[in-house]
């Protein structure tokens, strides 16, 4: 498949405060949904009203694998109301963190939350069958680790979804750039053992039964728009479908400006569309 390159300059301030505007148009049907034992083992569930069959985008925050939350504003406000209003759920997950969790056990908590959502979102008026993972920042990377290597979701109940969309991970290739001089952030969630920063490396996990991905990149940080490149180059290679995004944005308002009007979000819902995703 082809590697499509797309960039936009956009008016970041000015969308940042329409998104801390926002009004909260989703309507919520359940919050604090479990999905194991540990009290950041859940997600909340925002569903457009009257949803029937609708496709389902399950998103994961950002935060250095050691803070954040489902919650947030940014995280689920602005998305929630776009899709909901595309008669699209929108799922915001959290997992457990650093110290208590290393990436790859966040990783297996990202995917029993996605066969969780599964399993039960027939009850909620959403189709299993079509959902789009998604993440930001530490959880971009969760969730490119997962559409790298579904089986590391298979081992945990999920079935197949059709697309990943990560916006601004600078780790794809975790062990490559562990190797180089790794961030403070970085050192802390992934440590020192060349095996283990192997076996959270989407980039080595990349093979043929990876889902289709968006790889969205600031072009304000150099190491985010390398490793989205190199992703996808080495997808292309390997027959996984792939495309780069890269917008001038900040990593925070790569996150908190999806669901606002413009070329951003119609680029996102475009590579849905394409996915089967959005109508």
């Amino acid at each position: 498949m082809p590697i499509i390159t797309r960039r936009r300059t956009l008016a970041g301030l000015a969308a940042l405060a329409a998104a801390s505007a926002l009004p909260a148009r989703a309507a919520t049907l359940r919050r604090d949904q479990a999905y194991g034992p540990h009290a950041l083992q859940r997600y909340d569930v925002y569903m457009p009203e009257g949803a029937s069959a609708a496709p389902l985008v399950v998103f994961l925050h950002g935060g250095g694998w050691a803070f954040g939350d489902k919650a947030n504003d940014n995280v689920w406000k602005a998305k929630s109301a776009h899709w909901n209003g595309r008669g699209i759920g929108f799922v915001s997950v959290n997992t457990r963190l650093l110290p208590e969790a290393d990436p790859m056990q966040q990783a297996a908590d990202l995917a029993r939350a996605l066969a969780h959502v599964q399993q039960n979102a027939r009850g909620w008026g959403a189709d299993p069958a079509r959902i789009a993972l998604m993440g930001h920042s530490a959880g971009a990377h969760l969730a490119a680790l997962l559409g790298a290597d579904p089986g590391l979701a298979r081992r945990w109940g999920a079935g197949p979804w059709r697309a990943t969309v990560a916006l601004d991970s600078a780790v794809y290739d975790t062990e490559r750039y562990m190797a180089r001089k790794p961030s403070r952030i970085h050192r802390r969630a992934f440590g020192t053992s060349r095996a283990f920063w192997q076996d959270a490396s989407p980039m080595a996990r990349l093979g043929p039964g990876a889902t289709p991905f968006l790889l969205v990149a600031s072009a304000k940080r150099r190491a985010s728009l390398s490793a989205a490149r190199n992703f996808a180059r080495v997808a292309k290679a390997r027959k996984v479908a792939a495309e780069t995004y890269e917008i001038d944005y900040s990593h925070a308002a790569i996150n908190s400006a999806l669901g606002l009007p413009g070329p951003y979000t119609d680029t996102v819902d475009a590579f849905l569309a394409r996915q089967g995703l959005v109508d």
